[in-house]
């Protein structure tokens, strides 16, 4: 892992973590150009070293998203353990168990589908099919809308279901957890503001456990640590200021402009794989 790729790589997850256009599959895109640029070698097969630094731009953006939420997550725990005490449910409480169905259905569809994912995706250009299709989704998403509801367990259950597809590179979890949420009639900062919510136990769940059963810690002290720091940091300061502005940027615009980003992203990628990307 060079220093300059890990910086690229850092920002762009920062970025691509919290727009609906899939982390993943601008990741692979990023990678290839670069690949491309310097004349390495190009690979769809990740490396200890690559998997690790994964984890780790995934964790900052974690980090992003708790420390720009604080305040509303400080207040769900609160209000949580009053309603325990009480034993009468309130608003924050109900969204509390809510994000933890969500990432109990998702964990349960990340164990079933990874293995079939990870051999389904061993050409890089159904990547950009998979990105099309989170195009579409939010296109027809917006059309979907209609009224100005709360999350309920519904809702809840049908967002985890998009998440727990986002496994797929290509499929944006956000793009696909805020679609669902607006299909049911919830407004889009509300639908953004669960989404990320939701992506909180279930990405540090995934960053405890993954590294556990897929990378041996004897090889961590070969690796880049300049290169792994300097790339945890531009995705914790890209992804927390991408948070903040893109839920303004929610009470302005439609999710139609990253739909229609998603699609011409996905023949732009698919036309680079097809020409010079050999698997």
């Amino acid at each position: 892992m060079q220093t300059l790729q890990a910086i690229i790589t850092g920002a762009i997850q920062g970025l691509s973590e919290f727009l609906p256009i899939s982390s993943s599959a601008h990741i692979v895109f990023s990678n290839t150009l670069y690949s491309l640029i310097t004349g390495s070698t190009i690979s769809n097969v990740a490396k200890a070293e690559e998997i690790f630094f994964d984890i780790i731009v995934h964790l900052a953006t974690l980090i992003a998203v708790v420390i720009y939420f604080f305040n509303d997550l400080k207040l769900i725990l609160k209000d949580s353990f009053s309603a325990f005490k009480e034993k009468k449910q309130n608003e924050n409480s109900k969204i509390f168990c809510y994000i933890m169905l969500t990432a109990l259905i998702t964990s349960i569809m990340g164990l079933v589908l990874q293995r079939p994912v990870e051999k389904l995706i061993v050409n890089p250009k159904i990547i950009c099919i998979l990105l099309s299709i989170t195009g579409i989704v939010l296109l027809i998403s917006e059309k979907m809308y209609k009224g100005n509801k709360k999350i309920d367990v519904k809702t809840a259950v049908l967002m985890a279901i998009a998440q727990g597809l986002a496994i797929c590179p290509g499929f944006s979890r956000s793009g696909f957890t805020i679609a669902t949420a607006l299909s049911q009639g919830i407004d889009r900062v509300n639908s953004a503001k669960f989404s990320f919510l939701m992506s909180i136990p279930i990405i540090a769940l995934a960053s405890l456990l993954y590294p556990i059963f897929e990378i041996d810690i004897s090889e961590i002290v070969t690796f880049n640590h300049k290169a792994i720091i300097l790339g945890f940091l531009t995705s914790f300061i890209v992804g927390y200021l991408c948070i903040k502005y893109f839920m303004q940027l929610l009470k302005k615009i439609t999710l139609k402009s990253f739909g229609y980003y998603c699609l011409l992203a996905s023949v732009l990628m698919f036309s680079l794989f097809q020409f010079y990307y050999h698997v």
